[in-house]
């Protein structure tokens, strides 16, 4: 096994960077080339369609059936013509991944032969097995019957040969088994709910949309590395692997220059996201070694998140092309940072004007802290929610670690907004008309000076940041489904400022001022999240303690973080939005259990099986070596000198005895803990289970193999170390 690795590792450092062919033309002007966009539509559908489809989808109405025939006859025509032989259904399953089932274009022509035909019916809505996917206990094997259906507002696209159609992904009875259904109620709602406030500002506004910037961290490997390491192969991260001497402690890979080969891999993956109409636009070097980042210009959160989904598929494609595979999972080098995918989330009305974005006159700034405000509040009164809607087995790695956000959601502000929010619960409204006269003072809802862009710092340690015109969800995984995030707080902000209103318009009623009725709203608003505002370093020990006080939830254990989702409040909020049912969220609760379980049970075997078949062997033969060499030297020295001389060996043949014994118990426990576990009927308890039994015994195990590899012989050590994996060029 050791002369593999050498092999691989020679082979990886020696590989050059592969030519890209880079296209003649600029990148607008092959931008969407395989994108159905309006450009497409509008050349390739006869202009009654293009009409009808476009009013649909900017005034999110339904497109009338009749319709979809035209629709669907000029789409393929379209892709026919862009070398498409197939059609699929492309939809987001709860796997976190994306499903797709490929037909043919072709129907019997009725003479024996074929012709190449497809209808409105097929465009609109396909049956893929729902029972074939996890749904919870929604839809039995025997009950196998569900609908993909188009969504019309994300444009289809060619991938290779195939015509993809995003769609929603239901079960018979109507149950959402995707996460594009509820992430397009959610963001109906916060529509909905925004609009009605923002009218308060603007009258003619009709339309609030929520926008979505990915950030999408991830490592590259090289490929014949990869497929040295079983644990990288079945689970995406290391299990085992003793730090390298040199990793990121010199600060000297981020924003560094990119090393030629990878630089070629970026650049062949940014012409084809450019091709799907992904708008790629910065790469950078991250902070740990081959640790990398792509991320987009903002797009509307629905077509932001498809283009994600899309992107983690292409880039593993792409990677391959260059001998790379890419790494997306959270955390999958102990003793480094890992990867996340940052999520700056904000919302625009359809009159240009960002919520979040301070203004240059009073009722600009008004409505930027009004919706502001009712934001802290939804994040502080659905805290442990949020933090459900990004947890998950990978993500637990990273969460809390000292290069990533704390497993507690608090919000940082920045000490400019924080004093204007400070200034406004602590004054009166008569004082905040003042307060522009005031020297030195320049705040005053009336008349509150022009407040730039980026007028906050950045904090690292912050899993949700207000950062100039937006906020940061900081805290989502590197492999996650942005929806999970999106649908979560799209919500419960609709929630919020449907409350909000509600109170605003009753203290109107009673004769209020508008002005003084916002403000007095959002005064209290102020006072009740203030728990949930916090500036400081989010990785202290001191901010766990205090979060506590606050009343934060501060729950670890990833399977009882996913309770937040069946709490009466988070069930009463999904309903009222009409983004989730109770039996919708009882079911995902229960793939979310059974996912973690399924994690980490691979997890422990293949750790299981590696220390066993592979370590363990390897050491002990080591041990022999050093047990033969002792009783060589005995042979041929006096005891007192012998004695002295072996001294070294003895001493690393101990500790080795020791290591492959704990070793030995420990998978052994670590396989019992299993087989008890796997006895339990009820999938939390069951996930609860592994965490609790099974996690606690994979960390002991590594530690001592981690041992191991610093006393066996570098060229008798079967897999490739860290320092051979992370700084491949």
């Amino acid at each position: 096994m050791s002369q593999l690795r050498f092999k691989v590792v020679d082979e990886a450092f020696n590989r050059k960077a592969d030519p890209v062919e880079i296209p003649a033309e600029r990148p607008q002007e092959y931008y969407g080339k395989y994108v159905f966009n309006r450009q497409k539509m509008f050349e390739y559908l006869p202009a009654d369609t293009f009409e009808v489809l476009i009013n649909a989808i900017d005034n999110k109405e339904s497109l009338p059936r009749e319709v979809a025939d035209s629709v669907a006859d000029g789409m393929r025509q379209w892709a026919i013509d862009m070398g498409a032989r197939h059609y699929t259904h492309w939809f987001q399953p709860l796997t976190e991944t994306t499903a797709e089932k490929h037909d043919g274009f072709v129907e019997h022509d009725g003479k024996g032969g074929v012709i190449e035909k497809f209808n409105g019916k097929l465009l609109v809505q396909q049956e893929p097995d729902a029972s074939s996917f996890p749904n919870g206990g929604i839809r039995n094997t025997f009950e196998a019957r569900g609908y993909s259906a188009w969504d019309i507002s994300s444009p289809a696209f060619i991938m290779g040969n195939t015509l993809c159609i995003p769609t929603i992904f239901i079960s018979y009875t109507g149950e959402s088994l995707d996460y594009k259904t509820p992430l397009l109620r959610a963001l109906n709602s916060v529509d909905k709910a925004a609009a009605a406030v923002a009218r308060y500002f603007d009258p003619e506004v009709r339309h609030v949309r929520s926008y979505l910037g990915w950030e999408q961290e991830y490592f590259l490997v090289d490929e014949a590395l990869y497929n040295a390491r079983p644990d990288l192969m079945l689970t995406g991260r290391t299990l085992m692997g003793h730090e390298s001497a040199k990793n990121q402690q010199l600060e000297d890979h981020y924003f560094g220059a990119i090393p030629s080969r990878v630089e070629a891999f970026m650049l062949d993956l940014e012409i084809e996201c450019h091709r799907l109409g992904i708008p790629a636009k910065t790469r950078h070097n991250e902070v740990a070694p081959n640790q990398f980042e792509l991320a987009p210009i903002f797009e509307e959160t629905n077509l932001a998140n498809d283009h994600n989904l899309l992107l983690m598929s292409l880039i593993a494609e792409v990677a391959r092309r260059h001998h790379f595979r890419v790494l997306l999972h959270e955390k999958p080098f102990a003793g480094i940072n890992g990867s996340g995918k940052h999520n700056n989330w904000s919302l625009g009305t359809d009159r240009g004007v960002l919520l979040f974005a301070p203004g240059k006159d009073s009722r600009q700034n008004l409505q930027f802290i009004t919706f502001v405000v009712n934001v802290m509040a939804a994040v502080h009164r659905h805290n442990a929610l949020l933090k459900a809607s990004i947890a998950s087995a990978t993500n637990a790695h990273r969460l809390g670690a000292n290069e990533a956000p704390p497993a507690i959601i608090s919000i940082f502000t920045g000490s400019q907004l924080a004093e204007i929010l400070e200034r406004i619960e602590s004054s009166s409204n008569s004082e905040l008309s003042d307060l522009a006269n005031r020297e030195g003072l320049r705040l005053n809802v009336s008349q509150i000076p022009e407040i730039m862009l980026d007028n906050t710092d950045r904090n690292r340690t912050s899993p949700f940041a207000f950062t100039g015109n937006r906020f940061e969800f900081r805290a989502v995984g590197s492999s996650a489904n942005c929806a999970s995030a999106m649908i979560a707080l799209n919500s419960v902000v609709a929630e919020q400022l449907i409350d909000f209103k509600k109170k605003v318009d009753a203290r109107v009623e009673a004769g209020e001022t508008l002005r003084n009725a916002l403000l007095e709203e959002i005064r209290i608003l102020i006072r009740e999240s203030r728990p949930i505002h916090f500036d400081g370093n989010g990785y202290s020990e001191e901010w766990k303690a205090e979060a506590e006080k606050r009343g934060l939830d501060c729950e670890t254990s990833v399977p009882k973080i996913f309770d937040a989702y069946l709490r009466p409040e988070s069930v009463r909020m999904f309903a009222d939005a009409g983004v989730f049912s109770k039996v919708e969220l009882e079911a995902r609760n229960e793939v979310k259990w059974e996912m973690y379980t399924k994690k980490v049970q691979i997890e422990a075997r293949v750790l299981g099986d590696l220390a066993i078949n592979h370590v363990l062997p390897v050491a002990i033969r080591y041990q022999s070596i050093l047990l033969d060499n002792v009783s060589k030297i005995r042979s041929l020295f006096p005891t007192d000198q012998a004695a002295e001389m072996s001294e070294t060996e003895i001493d690393t043949i101990a500790s080795i005895s020791k290591h492959c014994k704990v070793i030995k118990q420990e998978v052994d426990a670590m396989v019992e803990a299993r087989r008890q576990a796997n006895r339990i009927e009820n999938e939390r308890d069951k996930a609860i289970a592994y965490h609790d039994t099974v996690v606690p015994s994979m960390d002991v195990i590594r530690y001592h193999i981690d041992k191991l590899e610093l006393m066996v012989d570098n060229e008798m050590w079967p897999l490739p170390k860290y320092r051979e994996l992370l700084f491949i060029r």
